[in-house]
């Protein structure tokens, strides 16, 4: 679905992303893992559209997407939940959602009630300000939103982050719910093991370099990945 070819990116004078190469096929879950500043969030920024590549192509299904705006971008089937939620937290819950689907001129109903099969507890807050939910909630409503975009990818950066163990796993459930139901996801998450549990394919990221590949599986039980990443 989705092809990097020699990634390049640049803060300044400095080469964050240094020429990265790989695949996301349609259908399955991939993950990035790596330590903080090896590259993983800039990468998926690039692909939003959110900052400019210096160098290399990406490919959405063979179309060219490299030079494409963030609204392009996602009218193409290519949405982001960001890293920190990023809800906005004077709206209702369900004014967050509709702001997800902002470039649609259809009828909404069939997809929020989607979001609230997905996420009963945000039904329940339908018409809660965003800022009083909790993490775990605000979570469930940044995913939520991205959902409203229909993607055909869905980009995820820290899911995780700041939340309980139980709460996380939730998450991961979801995650696992919606590829089910055929959106492909790309995840960052800094627990590497959860991420590599539910991957089929995963890369790893050192200092803007792609340094190695495999199944979800096989870095789970590569002995250099468990010494850096797993414990």
């Amino acid at each position: 679905m989705l092809r990097i070819d020699g990634l390049r990116v640049n803060y300044g004078g400095i080469e964050a992303v240094k020429g990265i190469t790989f695949e996301v096929p349609e259908g399955k879950i991939v993950t990035l893992i790596g330590a903080n500043g090896a590259g993983k969030s800039t990468t998926l920024r690039a692909i939003a559209g959110l900052v400019k590549p210096s160098g290399g192509r990406i490919h959405l299904q063979a179309e060219d997407i490299t030079s494409l705006s963030p609204d392009q971008i996602v009218s193409k089937g290519i949405t982001l939940v960001p890293e920190g939620r990023h809800v906005f937290p004077d709206l209702t819950v369900l004014e967050n959602l509709k702001i997800g689907a902002y470039l649609r001129k259809d009828s909404l109903e069939e997809d929020i009630n989607w979001v609230y099969e997905l996420f009963p507890r945000l039904k329940e807050r339908s018409w809660q300000a965003a800022g009083t939910l909790s993490g775990g909630e605000q979570q469930m409503l940044a995913v939520g939103r991205a959902l409203m975009s229909r993607p055909k990818l869905m980009m995820m950066d820290e899911p995780s982050l700041g939340l309980a163990p139980l709460v996380v796993k939730g998450i991961f459930d979801i995650i696992r719910e919606i590829n089910r139901q055929g959106v492909t996801i790309l995840l960052i998450e800094q627990n590497a093991n959860m991420a590599l549990r539910i991957a089929d394919v995963g890369y790893v990221l050192e200092t803007g370099r792609m340094t190695l590949s495999g199944t979800g599986q096989e870095l789970l039980h590569n002995d250099a990945v468990r010494r850096a990443y797993l414990g």
